[in-house]
């Protein structure tokens, strides 16, 4: 991923050096299975660990330019370190294993390490989001569908949709980060021929990770697969949230806004724009994640025990979704903390369709007064036509008919059109959503 949407501990655990340094973690709790059995003495493995402190990165590639073997590289580098000095762990690095086995269960290490990042960041959005919906679970506003007024609704209520679905999020990337914790010491085509699964368990543990229970000669990529798709929901959700941002910062909305740096400029050509571009920045940087995830579906069939046809594509999507979700999650974190909300257009707008959204109470009342639904709807929206062309407000269309006037009294009419009931449940949707 591009610096510029690489924030420093997520790319850590991305860099090619810690990518190696994963790979030879597997290598060195392998030799501590087998150090008993093998004789390895404990200070040539102590030997090893001190070497993975420092990069092996360029030694490694250089090996690699030559192998065209990227395991292969990493461990010719680490033999020509030790080969004086650790004799033993030389002759038995990578002792019954397969390229795969530490290619894997090193990318789960990272993995589950990443994707501790993003709950974090999540959990740290939802603490925001939590404290946006107490504020405002009174501020009024029109709630819209297609796009156009339907009823009066909160704020809190819409910001309780949002931390209902980050909750839904942590759900998912916790139950995710225990899926991907699955690593494999079982050696070309997966059937333990040279090592036995008690030392691949001894490895694992020592690792912190479960072993797969029938891996082939890799980790089956479904299990990615579901991993990814915990991924792609999170990016969907910060989307929605940016989307429903940028929706209300329209110059005829302006309800809220994101954040607008002093100093900050909106257009290089017209000095007086306030363009959303942090929040537009988040909804390409979905989009990008979900392509991601038709990859991911791509590499679950694979070539009989393995194939390498997903490692290619995955030293590319697995950083690059992790770095920019990362990204993603900072960021609304930022909005959220600077987010201008403009209560009193939001009630502006909802006063600006002049009395519509009460439109289904008046249906309600002239049904329970007598009307059937149908004709109760035909009267109403008789009357909703005039006030959307311009005749006036809602209530004095409604007021004019003697068909409603024969069913409803002007006090249960003007009853009608009070906001109080729309909020009647709002404590108890923001309980819900998990904000109380």
């Amino acid at each position: 991923m591009i610096e510029r949407y690489t924030r420093p501990e997520m790319g850590r655990i991305w860099s090619d050096d810690n990518r190696l340094r994963a790979m030879l973690r597997v290598e060195e709790e392998l030799l501590k299975a087998i150090a008993p059995q093998k004789g390895i003495p404990a200070k040539e493995i102590a030997a090893l660990r001190r070497l993975m402190e420092k990069s092996l990165l360029a030694s490694s590639r250089r090996k690699e330019s030559g192998a065209a073997h990227e395991v292969i590289g990493m461990i010719s580098a680490v033999s020509e370190e030790l080969k004086r000095q650790a004799p033993k762990v030389e002759r038995y690095l990578h002792y019954g294993l397969t390229s795969s086995d530490v290619l894997d269960t090193g990318g789960a290490l990272q993995m589950r390490e990443a994707c501790g990042l993003l709950i974090d960041g999540l959990e740290g959005v939802a603490r925001r989001l939590k404290t946006l919906a107490r504020r405002h679970e009174r501020t009024w506003m029109v709630g819209r569908t297609h796009g156009v007024h339907a009823e009066p609704i909160t704020f809190g209520i819409k910001v309780a949709g949002w931390h209902a679905e980050a909750l839904r999020g942590l759900k998912r990337l916790r139950a995710a980060r225990e899926t991907i914790a699955y690593g494999q010491i079982s050696g070309a085509v997966g059937a333990f021929t040279q090592l036995a699964p008690e030392i691949e368990a001894r490895v694992l543990d020592a690792l912190d990770l479960r072993p797969e229970p029938v891996s082939t000669q890799v980790i089956p990529r479904d299990r990615y697969a579901d991993y990814f798709h915990a991924l792609a929901l999170c990016a969907c959700a910060i989307e929605r949230i940016a989307l429903e941002i940028r929706h209300l910062q329209r110059t005829e909305v302006l309800e809220l806004e994101e954040p607008f740096g002093e100093g900050q400029k909106g257009s290089s050509a017209m000095p007086h724009k306030r363009n959303p571009v942090l929040c537009e920045n988040l909804c390409g940087l979905a989009r990008l994640i979900r392509g991601y995830e038709a990859t991911v579906l791509e590499n679950c069939a694979l070539w009989h025990e393995r194939d390498i046809s997903h490692s290619s594509n995955e030293r590319v999507i697995l950083p690059d979704a992790h770095i920019v979700l990362d990204f993603m999650l900072d960021r609304l974190a930022n909005i959220l903390d600077g987010l201008q909300v403009h209560p009193e257009r939001m009630k502006k707008n909802l006063e600006s369709s002049r009395g519509l959204v009460f439109s289904q109470t008046v249906l309600l009342r002239l049904i329970d007064a007598g009307l059937g639904r149908l004709e109760a709807y035909d009267l109403v929206q008789r009357c909703a036509m005039r006030t959307w062309r311009g005749e006036g407000t809602l209530r004095e269309t409604l007021g004019a008919d003697p068909d409603v006037a024969k069913r409803l009294s002007p006090r249960e009419l003007d009853a009608c059109f009070s906001l109080e009931p729309y909020a009647a449940s709002a404590r108890d949707i923001l309980k819900r959503g998990g904000c109380l």
